[in-house]
């Protein structure tokens, strides 16, 4: 089993803050098991492409479910036929292990 497979298969855990976010050398490994991903401002960011509207708000409403049942939300900036997801954890300012899980998932789903 892949590292990225295992992410996508893990459940996130609840984060009221009181702990650190993951250093730069812990983000970037587990930016290893992402497609694509990119690390920048103490944040991961993907940007997923579409046919049309039709098929990029069909995406977000996928997502939307995985957001709601992980109960970790990410930023999303939604054009005609793209979508830009961006993870952080935000009761630490910066990055958890359930901002990688969240991105994982997201690829399963997409079909990465």
């Amino acid at each position: 089993m892949t590292q990225h497979c295992d992410l996508s298969t893990r459940r996130c855990v609840p984060c009221e803050g009181g702990v650190p976010a993951l250093d730069e050398a812990a983000a970037r490994q587990r930016l290893a098991a992402l497609d694509h991903w990119s690390l920048g401002n103490g944040r991961i960011e993907k940007t997923f492409r579409f046919r049309n509207h039709h098929e990029t708000m069909a995406f977000v409403n996928a997502l939307a479910w995985i957001s709601h049942r992980e109960d970790h939300h990410p930023e999303l900036t939604v054009g005609y036929a793209d979508c830009v997801v961006r993870y952080w954890t935000h009761a630490i300012g910066g990055l958890s292990e359930n901002d990688f899980i969240c991105a994982a998932k997201v690829d399963r789903m997409f079909g990465i």
